[in-house]
């Protein structure tokens, strides 16, 4: 990728700052991107992941940072938002010292950035960030922080479900609708026990036959393989795992009402796919909304960790959900589109408050 492209990214994606980490001694290879900082730090999780390229990896961390500058407006919390990858098989790169070491890149953005678990990290990874900085939350309960941070964020995609079932069906009442979860990682899993708790019939898709046969087992899920979960007739489909799986070829198989689910940027076109989805008769609950739980949760910790707060937070998302999907329908506008433009405001609003000191 030549610097005119990553300078063209940057200016596409109004991102403020890119960060480059390497570390040869660690093996630690990590980029840090730094969306918007108006309302705030910017918050967002570290995860690792076995790019293809460096390029991948760019525009991944850089969606994943904008997509938590929404998140956090939206959910009225005073963060910016940010985001960081570091590159590599989490199973062989992962170590004390390359976390650490990535604590210290961490440490020299002053605060600027707060980092946080993602996927492939841990509250233990966040263990070793800490001991090199202070600007990092997901710590463990034990050391005063909130923990593992995916049990809210399936209570707001919940939520969000909820309220986008009662603008499609008219209740938000889940008991006897088939829904379709593709992805049963820590939030899918959370996620699937609140569904199944009010008897939601329950279809389950993912890579690991470990935890397909667990939910098989204990909930009665039934489980299909791969990219059969698109094309299951169900009420609401639920994407769980990796972003951009809304494209023209998934979305022409989708026989479901509702989609509402947790993985990040599912969009794969915003502008094209957001329009086909109305266009074929489905409802879209906008990711970085109905996902937010998880930052809810962090922000938490960051200014004082309270769990009941946390949660009742996490089901503000409900009513917002409701909103935004009101607006989307007045303005004859896709719900991203609407869900951002509501993001947006708050942070030219803030941005005027600040501009007086």
């Amino acid at each position: 990728m030549e610097n005119q492209e990553i300078f063209s990214l940057l200016a596409t994606y109004d991102h403020e700052q890119i960060v480059f980490c390497n570390d040869n001694a660690t093996g630690l290879k990590a980029i840090i991107a730094i969306h918007n900082t108006v309302l705030g730090p910017g918050l967002g999780g570290t995860r690792i992941w076995n790019y293809k390229n460096d390029a991948e990896a760019i525009y991944d961390v850089m969606r994943l940072s904008r997509g938590m500058t929404y998140k956090a407006a939206i959910s009225g919390l005073n963060l910016g938002g940010a985001k960081a990858v570091i590159i590599g098989d989490a199973t062989k790169i992962k170590t004390e010292a390359l976390m650490r070491k990535f604590g210290r890149f961490v440490e020299n953005l002053n605060g600027k950035y707060i980092t946080a678990e993602d996927v492939n990290t841990t509250t233990r990874d966040m263990e070793y960030v800490q001991m090199e900085t202070s600007h990092v939350v997901g710590l463990p309960e034990s050391m005063g922080g909130g923990g593992d941070p995916s049990p809210v964020t399936a209570y707001g995609v919940y939520m969000g479900m909820k309220a986008s079932a009662k603008n499609v069906f008219g209740s938000d009442s889940l008991a006897g609708k088939k829904v379709a979860v593709q992805g049963i990682g820590k939030v899918g899993g959370h996620l699937l026990e609140f569904l199944h708790k009010e008897g939601a019939e329950l279809i389950i898709a993912d890579i690991n036959e470990t935890v397909l046969k667990h939910y098989a087992e204990t909930i009665g899920a039934k489980v299909v393989a791969g990219d059969e979960i698109y094309s299951q007739a169900v009420d609401i489909f639920a994407p769980c795992a990796l972003g951009a799986i809304l494209n023209d070829a998934n979305i022409a198989k989708l026989k479901c009402a509702v989609i509402a689910g947790a993985a990040n940027n599912q969009l794969a076109e915003e502008e094209v796919h957001g329009p086909l989805l109305i266009q074929k008769g489905i409802t879209y609950a906008p990711d970085f909304l109905i996902n937010a739980g998880g930052l809810i949760n962090v922000y938490q910790e960051h200014i004082g960790y309270n769990r009941e707060t946390a949660y009742r937070k996490a089901e503000h998302i409900y009513d917002v959900t409701l909103e935004i999907l009101k607006v989307s329908a007045d303005e004859k506008i896709h719900t991203q589109k609407a869900a951002i433009n509501l993001a947006e405001k708050r942070i030219k609003d803030i941005a005027k408050v600040r501009a007086t000191y």
